[in-house]
């Protein structure tokens, strides 16, 4: 056989194993574990479980009984930073899928676009544009956010879709922000507003941590974060990349954020605040996510994820 055809067909038998690689990892769930030290000296650790970009379909039973079993993490606290749904009939699905932490564990969302419209085929090059957005599907199916939203309500997670909360966690007093969907230009950060106390007595004591919410990590809302006094912030979005090059890691983010930052803990503006020079930054975690769109259900060298974050003093 001709050198050549045996070389074409190595490089096809190499890349269709490459192929039905990235389709088995989309399955092979992990859970990350970081260590953000941002509360008050003598408070106890918070564990926060955050989590994104499920997009789940309803035949993804595999994912929904992961989903399930996150809940005997036992956190303190859950963050769910969009992206949920990837069907029109998704919704019970999910609400099963989350059952046991909306059942016992407090938590707080905000909306990706893939709650609100159906994913849809694309091409993938769009993803290495400047501006990935630039290509939408003229009417995109809508899917039932609202529903969504009232169902995590209902169960007493925080909707921070352009506002602002507050919750104590664990002894711990969290001032909450957060914005709708930056990947649609739904964001609108809420006005200015000081940290809130405790209680109104004299020994009113000033809150414990200042926490940011978003799905995607557009650099005009990290900033408007730092700028705001955030502590930490958790993202989504990104898929950590999707499909990375070992040794290289993520080709694009799919947002204006660098590609050193698709995925884990790191520091906003600058280096992590723990680095020298650091010091002026807020921690910022992006969740790698743990699903993909169902035209496009590959990941390679980026295993799905959830993440425990656990919050403690210096």
């Amino acid at each position: 056989m001709h050198p050549v055809l045996v070389g074409a067909g190595v490089l096809a038998a190499a890349g269709a194993g490459a192929l039905a690689y990235a389709h088995l990892e989309t399955k092979l769930f992990t859970l990350r574990e970081v260590t953000v030290p941002v509360l008050p000296r003598g408070a106890a650790d918070v564990r926060v479980l955050h989590f994104s970009d499920l997009h789940l379909t309803p035949t993804q039973e595999r994912k929904i009984e992961w989903i399930r079993s996150l809940a005997a993490l036992r956190p303190d606290f859950v963050v769910d930073t969009g992206d949920n749904l990837a069907h029109v009939d998704s919704l019970e699905p999910l609400l099963y899928a989350l059952e046991p932490l909306l059942s016992s564990t407090p938590g707080t969302f905000v909306m990706g676009s893939n709650d609100y419209f159906a994913p849809s085929p694309k091409n993938p090059a769009r993803y290495l544009l400047p501006d990935a957005r630039t290509a939408h599907t003229v009417d995109p199916p809508r899917l039932p956010a609202d529903k969504l939203a009232a169902a995590f309500s209902a169960a007493g997670w925080i909707d921070l879709t352009n506002r602002r909360d507050a919750i104590d966690v664990g002894g711990v007093h969290i001032d909450l922000v957060g914005v709708d969907d930056p990947h649609l230009d739904r964001d609108v950060f809420p006005p200015a507003q000081p940290r809130t106390v405790r209680d109104a007595g004299t020994d009113a004591t000033p809150s414990g941590l200042r926490m940011g919410v978003v799905h995607a990590p557009y650099t005009r809302v990290l900033d408007q974060m730092h700028d705001d006094g955030a502590d930490v912030i958790l993202a989504g979005h990104t898929h950590g990349g999707q499909l990375c090059v070992p040794f290289y890691g993520a080709l694009v983010t799919n947002c204006d954020l660098d590609r050193g930052r698709a995925k884990g803990l790191h520091g906003w503006p600058g280096a992590r605040p723990d680095a020298p020079g650091g010091e002026a930054s807020t921690w910022l975690n992006v969740s790698a996510g743990a699903g993909t769109s169902p035209y496009a259900p590959f990941r390679f060298a980026c295993r799905p994820e959830a993440t425990i974050v656990t919050l403690t003093a210096p």
